[in-house]
């Protein structure tokens, strides 16, 4: 294997993303434009959500989607800790407590059967999460929520391209299920545009706030006020934020939702090869998908035996030249979040055991078979054959 290390994860990115930022560059008009409302109207398309609004960041979507939820000081937001600690920030930001349900150990996913014991008369919304693009269970989810009369929103940072079977029909995450839907354009995510989010809603009032929300709350986009034929004076009816995408970015993501059917379809074929290679190594468990899920495979994440130490297993697969990462991060645990800032109807035990017992392994489309291959005889050298 010499120096050369087989990286964790790979953008799949070329020419069509660099001639994409180049038609932008050239035209003069580089921040949030005409590109952004093309993106948006085609990841609308390919998700099947009647709105879509760009925005600068996953972040700044989920912030945006609880704002509209109506989420304020002194609310509660039912979450996970069992993610990325942007999940829980976004419901601090609102002036609200995280309210964490333990996770299923096989899924990585919220406990349904925990969240109802945890409403109270404070309980302003549900953010569920779709963990490493395997969507979480909206059938028992979503009826909940709707008897509460509580919003659902979904983060799906890590699920375009996903899948689940919905009254008899594959539809894609994002339509959405619940009330809104917010995903992550970070360059580890399936799509990439450098970074960016967007937000998918069922309620048109709603997509009408994230595009003032987004611009200071001014009334007029600018590229339409700088291309009107007569003066416009443009009004600040709301506090705003800064939230924008740039034409630069929403190019290369047109390109990027071009690619998504292909991009998925690889993800999902070499997940597949490793389910099947990874049978004979001694040690780990592998991830599953339920019947009703098409996952992305955003992260192929592994369960280490209980006599494996995870960061020595790391450390080990790092020397013979093979990148992982640890287990989603439990945000509860972090110096970020001391007692009082967040709850939970009990101990968080599979969110902490996934944290601590768990890899993700190298997953992106342009992984080839041999590289592959090393990754799995490396897991077997330092983790056992069967």
């Amino acid at each position: 294997m010499g120096n050369q290390r087989i990286a964790l994860s790979v953008p799949e990115i070329d020419e069509s993303e660099a001639a994409a930022a180049r038609r932008v560059i050239l035209s003069g008009w580089l921040t949030m434009g005409p590109e952004v409302a093309a993106f948006e109207n085609e990841f609308a398309g390919a998700v099947g959500s009647a709105h879509a609004c760009a925005v600068s960041s996953g972040t700044t979507a989920l912030h945006l989607a609880l704002q509209a939820a109506g989420v304020g000081p002194g609310d509660e937001v039912i979450t996970v800790s069992h993610s990325f600690i942007a999940t829980a920030s976004a419901i601090r930001y609102c002036g609200a407590m995280p309210v964490f349900v333990d996770i299923d150990p096989v899924s990585f996913n919220i406990d349904p059967a925990q969240i109802e014991p945890l409403i109270t008369e404070r309980t302003r919304a549900i953010l569920c999460v779709h963990q490493m693009g395997l969507p979480c269970d909206l059938a028992k989810i979503v009826p909940m929520a709707r008897e509460r009369k509580l919003p659902l929103i979904e983060d799906a940072c890590c699920a375009a391209g996903s899948e689940i079977l919905w009254e008899g029909n594959w539809e894609k995450i994002g339509r959405p299920h619940g009330d809104a839907a917010c995903f992550s354009f970070h360059p580890r995510k399936v799509l990439t545009t450098g970074d960016g989010g967007m937000i998918t809603t069922r309620h048109a009032d709603w997509d009408r706030q994230f595009r003032l929300w987004r611009h200071h709350g001014m009334n007029v986009p600018a590229h339409d006020r700088h291309t009107a034929g007569n003066v416009v004076f443009e009004n600040y009816d709301t506090l705003g934020y800064n939230y924008r995408m740039t034409d630069m970015q929403a190019a290369i993501g047109r390109e990027q939702v071009r690619k998504l059917p292909d991009i998925v379809q690889r993800r999902r074929r070499l997940a597949a090869r490793y389910g099947t290679l990874l049978a004979e190594v001694s040690g780990i468990t592998i991830p599953v998908e339920p019947a009703w899920a098409r996952s992305n495979w955003q992260s192929y994440c592994v369960r280490l035996s209980d006599n494996l130490d995870q960061r020595e297993v790391m450390q080990r697969l790092l020397e013979i030249g093979v990148a992982t990462r640890r287990g989603v991060m439990c945000t509860h645990r972090e110096p970020a979040y001391p007692t009082g800032s967040w709850r939970s109807g009990g101990p968080l035990t599979a969110s902490e055991l996934a944290q601590d017992r768990t890899i993700v392994l190298p997953l992106y489309p342009s992984l080839t078979d041999a590289e592959q291959d090393t990754v799995v005889a490396a897991l077997r050298e330092v983790c056992g054959k069967k």
